[in-house]
C-alpha cells in the first residue's frame, strides 16, 4: 500500500504546484491523532471549468491561459488544521515535513537554472546568497523574504521560487532565513530583516539605492513592514520593492476575506490565516503597521512599490488597500492584478503566460528604480 501511494505521489508531482504537493505528501507522514493533521479532499473536475473542494466549487475561468486552466483543474485542494498559536512542538514538526518536501520539489527548478548558492550570515542572520548562472556584478542586490504565513518554509526550501527571479533579473539575491513564528514574534522578525539590510550597507558596501526587496504572501507583508520600520528608525528605505500576493492585514478585515472566501484554491481564512496571525503577533499588536502595513502612514516616505496578485485571492483587499494608502501618499506604486489567478500564482502556476508576464513586469520595474 505504501509503495502504491508513493507512486501516486510521484505522478502528482508533475502536475501539482509545490504547496499542494507538500500537503498531499504530509497525509502519509503525520499521525492521525495529531492536531497538525492534514486532511485532504481530492479536486473533482465537475465540468470543464470548475473543481470541487470541501465546501465550495472553485470556478476555473476560460479567460486565463490554457496552461493555467489545466494546472488548476489538476490541483488537489488542501484542508488542514494548524496547531494552536502556543503549540511550539506542533509548528516545528509540521514545518520540518514541509521543508523536506519543499527542498525536494525545488530541486528540478534549481537544476534548470543552476544558480550559485552559498549559505552564510548577514547581521548574524542566516541567509542564502544566490547568484544566477554567469552572474556579473552590477553593484545591485535583491533581498527576498519567503512566504508561508510567517510559520512555514525556509530559505532552502524556497530556493526553487527564487531561482527564476535571479535568472530573469540577473541580480544577486539574498534570501533571508528569518526565524519563524511562533518562535519569533513580529518585532524580532522585522529586526532580523533590518539587520540583514544594515549588514549589506556596513559590511558589503551597498547603499540603499543599490538594494531592492521582494517577498510573497507573508513575506510580502514582512517586506512592507520592515521598510516602514527602517524608515522610522532613521535607516532609510530601499530603492524599490516588489510584493507578490502580500498579506498586509493579519486581522482579516478586508472585504475580500468575505466575498472571495471560497474563491482561492490555496487559502481559506477559516482554517489557515487566524492561527498563523496569532502565532506571529498577539491580537493587541495585529494593527501595528509593522505587522499589518495597510495601517501604516506612508506620507513620511516609502519605496516605489509593485504589487502583484490575482482576482481569485482572498487577500485582494489587502493589495487594494495597501495600493491606495501608498498612492494617496504620493509614492510611486503600481497595482498589477491578473485575471483568474490564485494566491502566489508566480510560484504555483510556474511557467504559465500569466507568471511569465508578471516576472517580466517585475524585471522592468526593478530596472527602472534600481537603475541597472
Amino acid at each position: 500500500m505504501v509503495n502504491k501511494n508513493m507512486k501516486n505521489i510521484l505522478r502528482l508531482i508533475t502536475v501539482i504546484g509545490l504547496f499542494t504537493t507538500i500537503i498531499m505528501f504530509l497525509s502519509y507522514l503525520l499521525p492521525t491523532n495529531s492536531q497538525s493533521l492534514f486532511l485532504f479532499v481530492q479536486a473533482q473536475n465537475l465540468t470543464a471549468n470548475s473543481l470541487q473542494n470541501d465546501n465550495s466549487t472553485i470556478h476555473i475561468p476560460t479567460t486565463i491561459s490554457k496552461k493555467a486552466q489545466e494546472m488548476m483543474k489538476n490541483l488537489t485542494m488542501p484542508a488542514f488544521v494548524l496547531p494552536t498559536p502556543d503549540d511550539f512542538e506542533g509548528w516545528k514538526k509540521l514545518n520540518q515535513q514541509i521543508i523536506s518536501m519543499g527542498m525536494l520539489e525545488s530541486q528540478s527548478i534549481v537544476d534548470r537554472y543552476q544558480p550559485n548558492v552559498i549559505a552564510t550570515k548577514l547581521g548574524n542572520v542566516n541567509v542564502l546568497d544566490i547568484k544566477p548562472k554567469d552572474w556579473k556584478d552590477n553593484g545591485k542586490v535583491l533581498v527576498y523574504l519567503h512566504g508561508g504565513g510567517y510559520a512555514f518554509f525556509s530559505a532552502n526550501s524556497t530556493l526553487g521560487w527564487v531561482a527564476p527571479v535571479a535568472n530573469i533579473t540577473g541580480l544577486r539575491v539574498i534570501s533571508v532565513d528569518y526565524t519563524l513564528a511562533p518562535f519569533s514574534k513580529w518585532n524580532q522578525t522585522t529586526s532580523e530583516v533590518v539587520s540583514v539590510i544594515q549588514a549589506l550597507i556596513k559590511d558589503q558596501g551597498y547603499s540603499l539605492n543599490d538594494i531592492a526587496m521582494y517577498g510573497d504572501s507573508a513575506g510580502g507583508g514582512l517586506v512592507a513592514g520592515s521598510v516602514l520600520k527602517m524608515r522610522d528608525e532613521g535607516i532609510g528605505i530601499p530603492a524599490v520593492i516588489v510584493l507578490w500576493s502580500p498579506w498586509t492585514d493579519v486581522t482579516g478585515n478586508g472585504d475580500s476575506y468575505h466575498t472571495l472566501k471560497n474563491a482561492d484554491p490555496f487559502i481559506s481564512a477559516d482554517f489557515m490565516l487566524k492561527n498563523m496571525a496569532d502565532a506571529y503577533a498577539n491580537s493587541s499588536d495585529q494593527k501595528n503597521p509593522y505587522v499589518s502595513p495597510v495601517y501604516g502612514n506612508f506620507s513620511n516616505g516609502f519605496s516605489p512599490t509593485l504589487i502583484q496578485g490575482g482576482t481569485k485571492e482572498i487577500l485582494l483587499s489587502d493589495f487594494i488597500r495597501l495600493y491606495q494608502a501608498i498612492d494617496q501618499a504620493g509614492v510611486p506604486v503600481k497595482l498589477d492584478i491578473y485575471e483568474g489567478m490564485p494566491h502566489d500564482f508566480q510560484i504555483f502556476l510556474y511557467n504559465t503566460t500569466e507568471t511569465n508576464t508578471a516576472l517580466s513586469k517585475m524585471n522592468n520595474f526593478l530596472h527602472e528604480y534600481l537603475d541597472y
